[in-house]
C-alpha cells in the first residue's frame, strides 16, 4: 500500500469568518500544499475550492462533492488538506469520511496534524482531533449566540430591516418615511379587508411607487411579531429565540394579536358581497357554535338577513338581535366618537410624531432628492429613472411636510383624561336641553350605514352569546367586547375618567343612571367649574346606604342627573356602611350659557383653577373621624356653589 502511488486532490475552504484569519485564505493553503505535495511525491491532480462555505454538517459543498465523485472514479486517491478542520468540524461527518476513503482504497494527509488513515492509531488521532475541532466550533456558537443575544436585546437586529424601518448606528428605529403605511395595512386587516384586497390597493395607489405589492408581502407583514416590538432569532430552525420589547413597536400588542385572531377565523375572502352585522359574532345558545349568515330578497328588493346553525335548525332575525344590541352599541358608537375618532387621533399623532424626527428625516429625504439630481446629471440615470426616482421622493417629502404642520397643531392642544368625561357630560346634557341639535351634529348609531354599522361591531365585539327560551326563540346573552377596546376603557372607568350608564330607581321609577368611578374633591370641582363655562350644572351629595342598597334623592323630579359618583375612596376603607355620592345635576328648564350654541357641539371648555379651603374645627367635629379630610374639602366645595349639603335617611 506504501508503494501505491499517491494521486493528490487538494482540498481548500474557507468560511466567511475564517477569511480575515491569516493563513487561512485560499491561495495560502494552495501554495503549502503543493509544497507539501511536491516533498511528499504526490502527484497533484486537482485543486478543489470551496469558498465562504463553513464545515458545518449540512452545509453543501460542491467541491468536496465533487473531489468525492472523482475518487470514486479513481483520479484520484487521497485528499490532502491544511488542517483537519478544512475537511470537517463534526466527528459524525468525519465518521463518514473515513468510511468512504476505506471504502474507496483512498487517503487522507493533513499537512499541520499528524494524520494517517491507513492504520488503527492513526483514525483515532483523527478522530481525537475532529472531536477537540467540533467542541470548539460549539464553543464559539456559543459564545456567539450570547453576544448575539445582548446585541438584539438592545436592539441590534441583525436582518435587513423589515419595510417601515431603519438601521441607525446598528439599531433597528422607526422609518419616519415609510412606519404609516404599515400601520395602515394592519388597520386595514382589522376593519376586513383581506390581503389581496390590501394589495390591490396599494398597488392602485403606487405606494411608494411600487405596482408589484402581492398578498403574500402583506400577509408577511402582518405576521411579523417585529411590528409589536418583538423579534424571533431562528425562526425556521427547531429552536426559535423569541426575545421581548427589543425594538419601538410599530402597532400596539394588543391590534397585532387581534389581527392573528382575526387571521385565524377569516378566510382569503373575508369582505363579502352583503353586510351582515354579526358576522362570525354570534354564538349558538344550543351548542355554543359560530351562527353563519343567509340572506334572502324579496321582490320589493329589500334584503333580509339570518343567521342559522344548521346543527341544531335555529334561525334567527338579524333585526331582532339589533333591536337589543342597540342598548350596547350606543355607549361604544359614543365612546368610538369621542376617544378613537376625536381625542386620541390627536394626542396620538402628538406623541407618535415627534417633531425632531420627523424635521430629520425631511432634511434626509431632501439630501436623497438632490442626490438623484446629481445622478441624472452626471448621467447615471435615464429621464425615466430619474422621473420615477424622483417621484418617490418627492411622495415622501410631502407626507413628512404633511405630519410636520400636523404636529405644530397638535403642539397647542392639551388634552388629559379628564376631557373624555367633561365631553360625554356636555354631549349628555346637549342631549338633554337641545335634542334636535344634538342630533344634527351628532353622527347616531340610527345614522350609520349596514357596513359602517358592521365595520364598527368587527372592530369592537369579539362575540355575542345568545339565550334560548323555548319554541326556537333567543335573547341577547353576553356581549363580548374585543380586549383592544374593553381594556382601555375599564382602565379609564377605573381612574374615575369614564362613565358607564347602568339601571337605577329614580323614585318609584326605574330608569338608566350614568355611573363613575371615585374621584378626588379637587378633581369633581375643577370638572364642576369646568362644566359651568357651558352650563349652570348643579351639584349636591347624596348618600347611598348598603344595608338596602338605596340611593336618597330630593327633588329628583325638577333635576336631570348627568351623572353619579363616589366622593369617598370606598376601596380604602375596611367597612362600608354608607357612601357619599356626588351627584351632577342640570334643570329642567336651563339653557346654555354660550353666545354661540354652536360651540357646545364642537369645542371642549377649557379648564379652570378653582382652590378647596379648610373649614373651622367646628365643623370638623361633625363628620366622621375616618373621613374627616374627605368632609372638609367636601363643604368648602359646596359653599362655592352656593348649595347646601344633603344626608338623608
Amino acid at each position: 500500500m506504501d508503494e501505491e502511488k499517491k494521486i493528490a486532490g487538494i482540498y481548500i475552504r474557507v468560511s466567511t469568518e475564517d477569511q480575515a484569519r491569516e493563513g487561512f485564505s485560499l491561495p495560502e493553503q494552495e501554495k503549502r500544499l503543493r509544497s507539501m505535495c511536491e516533498f511528499k511525491g504526490y502527484e497533484i491532480y486537482k485543486i478543489y475550492k470551496d469558498a465562504g462555505i463553513s464545515a458545518k454538517t449540512g452545509n453543501h459543498r460542491p467541491a468536496f462533492e465533487k473531489l468525492k465523485e472523482d475518487i470514486k472514479a479513481k483520479k484520484c486517491n487521497t485528499i490532502v488538506v491544511l488542517k483537519l478542520d478544512r475537511l470537517t468540524r463534526s466527528v459524525y461527518d468525519m465518521e463518514d469520511i473515513m468510511k468512504f476513503l476505506e471504502e474507496n482504497n483512498a487517503y487522507l494527509d493533513c499537512a499541520n496534524d499528524d494524520i494517517n488513515t491507513t492504520t488503527a492509531n492513526g483514525r483515532m488521532v483523527a478522530r481525537l482531533l475532529t472531536t477537540v475541532s467540533q467542541n470548539e466550533i460549539e464553543r464559539t456558537s456559543e459564545r456567539t449566540k450570547i453576544g448575539l443575544a445582548g446585541a438584539i436585546k438592545a436592539g441590534n437586529i441583525p436582518h435587513k430591516a423589515p419595510f417601515g424601518y431603519k438601521h441607525v448606528d446598528k439599531k433597528l428605529v422607526p422609518d419616519e418615511a415609510t412606519k404609516d403605511q404599515v400601520i395602515r395595512i394592519f388597520n386595514l386587516y382589522y376593519e376586513g379587508n383581506s390581503y389581496q384586497t390590501i394589495s390591490n390597493l396599494y398597488n392602485e395607489e403606487k405606494v411608494f411607487g411600487k405596482t408589484n405589492w402581492c398578498d403574500g408581502t402583506i400577509l408577511k407583514i402582518i405576521e411579523n411579531e417585529i411590528y409589536k416590538g418583538d423579534f424571533v432569532h431562528g425562526k425556521r430552525t427547531n429552536n426559535p429565540t423569541y426575545y421581548e420589547n427589543v425594538v419601538e413597536p410599530l402597532v400596539s400588542r394588543e391590534l397585532w394579536e387581534e389581527c392573528q385572531v382575526q387571521k385565524k377565523k377569516n378566510s382569503r375572502n373575508y369582505k363579502r358581497d352583503k353586510d351582515y352585522l354579526f358576522l362570525q359574532k354570534l354564538k349558538c345558545p344550543k351548542c355554543g357554535r359560530i351562527l353563519g349568515g343567509n340572506a334572502t330578497r324579496k321582490k320589493n328588493g329589500n334584503v333580509y338577513y339570518y343567521y342559522q346553525c344548521h346543527d341544531c335548525k335555529i334561525s334567527i332575525k338579524e333585526t331582532d338581535i339589533e333591536k337589543e344590541f342597540d342598548n350596547f352599541i350606543n355607549e361604544i358608537q359614543e365612546y368610538d366618537a369621542i376617544v378613537n375618532q376625536t381625542l386620541l387621533p390627536m394626542i396620538k399623532t402628538k406623541l407618535d410624531n415627534p417633531k425632531d424626527k420627523l424635521v430629520k428625516e425631511l432634511n434626509e429625504q431632501k439630501q436623497k432628492a438632490e442626490r438623484i439630481r446629481k445622478a441624472y446629471i452626471n448621467g447615471s440615470f435615464t429621464i425615466e429613472e430619474y422621473d420615477s426616482e424622483r417621484e418617490i421622493v418627492e411622495d415622501v417629502i410631502n407626507n413628512l411636510e404633511t405630519k410636520i404642520k400636523e404636529c405644530d397643531i397638535c403642539e397647542e392642544l392639551k388634552f388629559t383624561p379628564e376631557d373624555i368625561l367633561i365631553k360625554r357630560d356636555i354631549d349628555y346634557i346637549n342631549k338633554i336641553v337641545y335634542p334636535e341639535e344634538y342630533e344634527e351634529h351628532t353622527y347616531m348609531w340610527k345614522d350609520y350605514t349596514r357596513k359602517e354599522k358592521s365595520d364598527l361591531i368587527m372592530r369592537y365585539v369579539d362575540n355575542v352569546e345568545l339565550e334560548y327560551y323555548g319554541n326556537n326563540k333567543v335573547r341577547l346573552g353576553e356581549v363580548y367586547f374585543r380586549e383592544s377596546i374593553a381594556k382601555p376603557m375599564n382602565e379609564l372607568y377605573d381612574a374615575g375618567y369614564l362613565d358607564k350608564v347602568d339601571y337605577a330607581l329614580l323614585g318609584n321609577v326605574e330608569t338608566k343612571l350614568r355611573f363613575s368611578e371615585y374621584l378626588p374633591i379637587e378633581k369633581v370641582s375643577e370638572i364642576v367649574f369646568t362644566l359651568r363655562q357651558y352650563y349652570n350644572v348643579g351639584y349636591f351629595e347624596a348618600t347611598y346606604y348598603y344595608d338596602n342598597k338605596v340611593m336618597y334623592f330630593n327633588d329628583y323630579e325638577n333635576r336631570n342627573i348627568v351623572r353619579i359618583f363616589p366622593i369617598e375612596d370606598y376601596k380604602k376603607m375596611d367597612k362600608i356602611d354608607k357612601l357619599q355620592l356626588g351627584v351632577i345635576y342640570i334643570g329642567n328648564n336651563e339653557k346654555c350659557l354660550l353666545d354661540n350654541k354652536e360651540d357646545l357641539f364642537t369645542s371642549i371648555p377649557e379648564k379652570t383653577n378653582c382652590r378647596v379651603y379648610e373649614l373651622d374645627e367646628e365643623t370638623k367635629k361633625k363628620k366622621f373621624e375616618s373621613i374627616e379630610k374627605t368632609k372638609q374639602k367636601r363643604e368648602e366645595f359646596l359653599k362655592r356653589n352656593d348649595v347646601v349639603s344633603q344626608e338623608q335617611r
